[in-house]
């Protein structure tokens, strides 16, 4: 599993960059994301799974969240 670490990326360029990330995955891969606090944590997850995609875990872990990702077929 890849992992991809935004923290300090503001919005929208942490979800710009997730789904760059995930275009380049094959299907049924998945990509673990750090994400801030506060809007990156609200927003980036509703946008994923807007794309068609699966978040499969989201933890907060410290002062930061971790999100899994499937990627599907979108």
């Amino acid at each position: 599993m890849e992992e991809l670490d935004l923290r300090g990326v503001i919005c929208p360029y942490n979800f710009v960059k997730t789904k760059l990330k995930l275009d380049t995955l094959e299907i049924g891969s998945h990509l673990a994301v750090l994400l801030d606090e506060g809007d990156p944590i609200i927003n980036v997850p509703k946008s994923i799974m807007n794309e068609g995609h699966e978040v499969l875990t989201q933890e907060k872990v410290e002062a930061y969240y971790r999100i899994v990702i499937q990627k599907e077929d979108s």
